[in-house]
């Protein structure tokens, strides 16, 4: 009998997925992850984690499978929240929720089930596990959940062919109606529980609140710049090679010489990030104000009116070497090799078409039409039809 790990969040997906795991005959066992008690970094009253155990604790109960929590803290702390910190500090935005999955979920929590002698973790996502055979070897596959809606599959887009091996993901093939009704079934505490919001650890915090605590507060202005700006409007160079006409689509516009207004002043740069409308307290323009680039450096917002700003749209982003990663290592390109993919620069954005084109130093995903906010330290993911192949860190 092959032993699995369900990560229980006390959250509905994770309950669904023991449950179907115990019907399939495995043993199973629910450990509950608890990511976070930094009393110098207040969050908030509520103090989610306590009630999640305590749901998870009642789901086991009730499933009739052993369950214990275990204190990941200090590892979440050192591996997710300094990661941030350092992030926003430079200016990026990270994705905690991305790397929670690769640095905490399928690697220390991996680790932790692996010593209980399991076979197998499994979680609540909404993705799926394929497998496929090349030259005799087996190959995992990342695929994208059933339920287009709830389609997780982008988070889990660094894991790698080794931590794949080792994961479940039970409730892939049903759609969160679906879920919810086993739940109810089953008379399970969690089946009408709302689904969490936010950082996969800060419970119920908003970011520039949580930020504020550790990055000081220094004043600096928003400028608006003009739709009409020049720079929008300059003839290409010409270039002489694919690399360099990439490079100028991915770049960075510089701002400092661009003619533009002062709207307000803000309490620090690296508390916003591109694309961003809501927190800015700007009023008095025809179209809202959207962020088209931050310095933080200097420590100067830029804006633009309106969601259609070209200030706001480039073709293609570049990944360095180091943080290009293939799930499907078979595929990987080489220097000079190109791909026809659909990707996304985020959570729940429909895919879109690209190409990947892998240089000497990185890698350019070239868009067949302009992205919106295509923002540094987020990540890219790339798929064939619904399989994750890859993704990266855009530089």
């Amino acid at each position: 009998m092959k032993r699995v790990v369900v990560g229980l969040s006390g959250g509905v997906d994770s309950s669904v997925a023991a449950y179907l795991l115990k019907e399939q005959g495995y043993e199973v066992i629910g450990l509950f992850m608890k990511n976070w008690h930094d009393d110098s970094v207040t969050i908030s009253n509520e103090c989610p984690w306590l009630e999640d155990s305590n749901d998870a604790l009642l789901v086991a109960e009730k499933l009739g499978i052993p369950f214990q929590t275990v204190d990941l803290s200090e590892q979440y702390k050192e591996k997710i929240v300094d990661y941030m910190f350092n992030e926003y500090e430079k200016g990026r935005t990270p994705n905690p929720d991305v790397l929670c999955n690769r640095e905490i979920k399928f690697d220390v929590f991996m680790k932790i089930a692996m010593s209980l002698g399991a076979d197998y973790v499994a979680t609540g996502h909404y993705c799926r596990k394929g497998t496929i055979e090349k030259d005799g070897k087996e190959i995992y596959q990342l695929l994208a959940g059933k339920d287009g809606n709830k389609d997780q599959s982008y988070f889990l887009c660094q894991l790698s062919q080794e931590q794949l091996s080792k994961a479940l993901f039970p409730i892939g093939e049903l759609t969160k109606p679906e879920v919810r009704e086993i739940a109810s079934k089953l008379d399970l505490i969690t089946a009408e529980k709302k689904d969490s919001q936010g950082l996969c650890f800060i419970g119920k915090v908003r970011l520039p609140e949580f930020l504020q605590q550790k990055l000081q507060p220094k004043e600096g202005v928003i400028i608006e710049i003009p739709a009409e700006a020049e720079i929008y409007h300059q003839e290409k160079p010409q270039f002489n090679s694919e690399e360099e006409a990439f490079a100028f689509e991915s770049r960075r516009i510089d701002y400092l010489k661009v003619p533009g207004k002062v709207m307000g002043k803000h309490q620090g740069a690296h508390y916003f990030t591109k694309g961003q409308r809501k927190g800015l307290n700007v009023g008095g323009t025809k179209e809202p104000l959207f962020i088209i680039e931050t310095d933080v450096e200097k420590n100067i917002v830029y804006t633009g009116q309106g969601n259609q700003h070209p200030g706001l749209f480039k073709k293609a982003l570049f990944i360095a070497n180091e943080e290009i990663h293939w799930i499907r290592e078979d595929l990987a390109l080489k220097e000079g090799e190109k791909m026809e993919v659909v990707a996304r620069i985020r959570y729940r954005q429909p895919l879109q078409k690209a190409t990947l084109n892998q240089f000497k130093d990185g890698m350019y995903v070239v868009f067949e039409s302009p992205q919106s906010a295509i923002t540094e330290g987020q990540f890219v993911a790339w798929h064939l039809n619904d399989e994750i192949l890859g993704s990266g860190v855009i530089a």
